[in-house]
């Protein structure tokens, strides 16, 4: 008979996730933008890939929504991820199209509004995951605590056994309330990021436009290297809590918690 294929083949590449969702967009919005009948008139020549900010923003907000959507049709399913960055794309064309005026001038708040928007959906997301801790799904054990990870049925049938249901659950909420913090701090992060990147952004400029869509390119761009890491370490650290504290409650080692890889 023939091997079923794995469901590896349905799971994103992460070079391609991280390709086609952070790094082709800046590029996109950084080397695409420039309007060529403005370069004109500022005495500088026009490239043929200087597009204008309009077709660049579109290009950049296309990428990511069609490879979220191709996703969906392959494994009819939404990846957790891909659809939050779905989500934020979306929301970045909203407020994209709210903040230009027609006559190519930006509005004088968008760097207040676009903080905003950065920071909301960690913020969100942080709040959803205390509050699903009282749920029977608790998204901890989607995002960490999983059984892809560790062996679930081994150790909570050794918490059974020794009867430490309450120091488990303790485990579990510290280890969902340090979760949520890395998305908290993450939220702090955008909302200082963009305000940083939007100081000084002059919205009445004849290139306001072009410069909006350069600043959304570096806040992409550095958003993911200037937050991603820290938050990054932040999990290895709850990861290692977690680790500890069920050592500490069933006796198992770290080899016997975790599922082999």
């Amino acid at each position: 008979m023939p091997a079923k294929p794995t469901s590896s083949n349905n799971q994103e590449h992460p070079l391609a996730n991280i390709l086609i969702n952070v790094l082709v967009p800046v590029m996109v919005l950084s080397f695409l933008s420039k309007d060529p009948e403005l370069q004109k008139l500022l005495g500088k020549s026009a490239k043929l890939w200087h597009l204008g900010p309009v077709k660049a923003i579109v290009i950049a907000l296309a990428l990511p929504i069609g490879y979220g959507v191709r996703y969906f049709m392959k494994t009819r399913k939404w990846n957790f991820f891909s659809g939050l960055g779905l989500v934020s794309v979306m929301l970045t064309g909203a407020l994209t199209l709210y903040l230009w005026n027609k006559n190519g001038t930006v509005k004088p708040h968008a760097g207040l509004l676009f903080a905003v928007k950065e920071a909301m959906i960690p913020l969100v997301l942080g709040f959803a995951i205390l509050w699903s801790h009282r749920t029977a799904n608790p998204l901890i054990r989607v995002f960490l605590y999983n059984d892809s990870v560790f062996d679930i049925p081994k150790i909570e049938a050794k918490v059974a056994e020794l009867g430490v249901g309450e120091g488990y659950n303790r485990i579990l909420l510290r280890a969902t309330w340090l979760f949520a913090f890395s998305f908290f701090l993450s939220s702090l992060l955008n909302l200082v990021l963009a305000q940083w990147f939007f100081h000084g952004f002059d919205a009445t400029a004849r290139d306001a436009l072009e410069v909006y869509n350069g600043i959304v390119a570096k806040i992409t761009g550095w958003g993911f290297a200037v937050i991603g890491a820290p938050i990054l370490v932040f999990l290895f650290f709850t990861l290692l809590r977690l680790l500890a504290g069920l050592r500490r409650i069933t006796g198992l080692t770290d080899k016997e918690l975790l599922l082999p890889r």
